[in-house]
C-alpha cells in the first residue's frame, strides 16, 4: 500500500510514526525548517527529522505547486493522509490517490472546522472533544465523515495535551480506516452544514487579559492558549510596567502550584507559583486579585 503523508508539527509526528510502523510510508510532504523570530536559530522540522531517521523520502515545500503535484503523482499513491499540515491541498492533488485523501481533524465535525479546533473548544468550555477522519474535498474540513472518536477533557488539560492525545487516538483510527477502507467508505456520513461552526488562526494579542476579563474566561484561556499564543497581562512592578505570563500548572509539574492555580512568569524570569509571586513582589497579591485569580 502506497501512502503519502502530509504534516508539519510535533503532533503530526505521532501520526507519521504510527503509519510508518504499522503500514509504511512511501513519501512525506512537509514544510521547510523555520527560523526562530527572536533567536534567529534554525528550528528543524520534526516531521522531516523523523522521516530522515526512517529513510522515508521527503519533500519540503512552502507551496504545493504543479511540479510538487507531479512528483507526488509518480508515487501512484493509494492514500494521502493529512495530519496538522498547514497548507490546503489543491483539487488536482486530492484527485491523485487510487483510494482517497483523508484528514485527521481534531474536533467532532461539523463543529470547529478550521485551523484551531482545540483552543476554541476549550475557550467554549467543552467537556467532550474528539477526532474525526474525513474524506478530503476542496472545501476545507467539509468532507464526509468516515470515523470519529470522543475524548473527555480533564481539568488540567491544555491544547498541548489534548492535541497529543487526539493525534494518538486519531492515528490509530486513521490506520483502521485505511486498512478497512471499503467498509468505512460505505458507511460514510455527510456533514450537517447547519451544525457547522468555524475557527480561525490566533494572534499573540488574543492572549491579553486584564481586570475587565471575566475570571472564568481567564481560566479557560490559560488552558486553551497553551502553548500558543499564551496568556499575558501588563502590570506595574517596582514602578515599571511589566509583562506577565500566566501559565497552566501542568506546564511545569515540578512546581507545586495546586491544581486550581496557574503559574506566574515575569518576562525574562522563570515561572513561579502564585504563592511565590505574592511573597516575592509587594504588588503580587493585588495583581492576582484584580484578575480574579485569588
Amino acid at each position: 500500500m502506497k501512502i503519502v503523508f502530509f504534516g508539519s508539527s510535533k503532533y503530526s509526528v505521532i501520526d507519521e510514526k504510527a503509519f510508518s510502523e504499522k503500514i509504511g510510508l512511501s513519501l512525506v510532504v512537509t514544510l521547510p525548517d523555520r527560523t526562530h523570530p527572536k533567536t534567529k536559530q534554525l528550528l528543524p522540522n520534526p516531521v522531516k527529522k523523523y522521516a530522515a531517521e526512517q529513510k522515508i523520502p521527503v519533500i519540503t515545500t512552502e507551496k504545493l505547486t504543479p511540479d510538487i503535484v507531479d512528483q507526488i503523482k509518480k508515487i501512484e499513491p493509494d492514500f494521502l493522509v493529512v495530519a496538522d499540515y498547514g497548507l490546503i491541498l489543491p483539487k488536482n492533488l486530492l484527485q491523485l490517490p487510487k483510494k482517497a485523501a483523508i484528514n485527521v481533524h481534531h474536533s467532532l465535525l461539523p463543529k470547529y472546522r478550521g485551523p484551531a479546533p482545540v483552543p476554541f473548544a476549550l475557550l467554549n468550555g467543552e467537556q467532550t472533544v474528539g477526532v474525526t477522519i474525513i474524506l478530503m474535498t476542496p472545501t476545507v474540513d467539509a468532507g464526509d465523515i468516515l470515523a470519529q472518536e470522543k475524548y473527555s477533557v480533564e481539568p488540567e488539560d491544555t491544547t498541548d495535551s489534548i492535541l497529543t492525545k487526539l493525534n494518538e487516538l486519531g492515528s490509530q483510527l486513521a490506520i483502521k480506516v485505511v486498512e478497512n477502507f471499503d467498509e468505512y467508505f460505505q458507511k460514510r456520513t455527510p456533514q450537517n452544514e447547519s451544525q457547522a461552526t468555524f475557527t480561525h488562526f490566533m494572534k499573540k494579542d488574543d492572549g491579553f487579559v486584564s481586570e475587565k476579563t471575566p475570571k472564568e474566561q481567564i481560566q479557560r484561556m490559560i488552558h486553551a492558549y497553551f502553548p500558543w499564543p499564551g496568556v499575558w497581562t501588563k502590570a506595574q512592578i517596582k514602578n515599571k510596567e511589566t509583562r506577565i505570563k500566566l501559565l497552566p500548572s501542568s506546564s511545569h509539574p515540578e512546581l507545586d502550584s495546586g491544581s486550581s492555580h496557574c503559574l506566574i512568569q515575569i518576562e525574562g524570569k522563570k515561572p513561579v507559583t502564585y504563592k511565590d509571586f505574592i511573597n516575592g513582589y509587594a504588588e503580587g497579591k493585588e495583581i492576582l486579585q484584580k484578575l480574579g485569580l485569588i
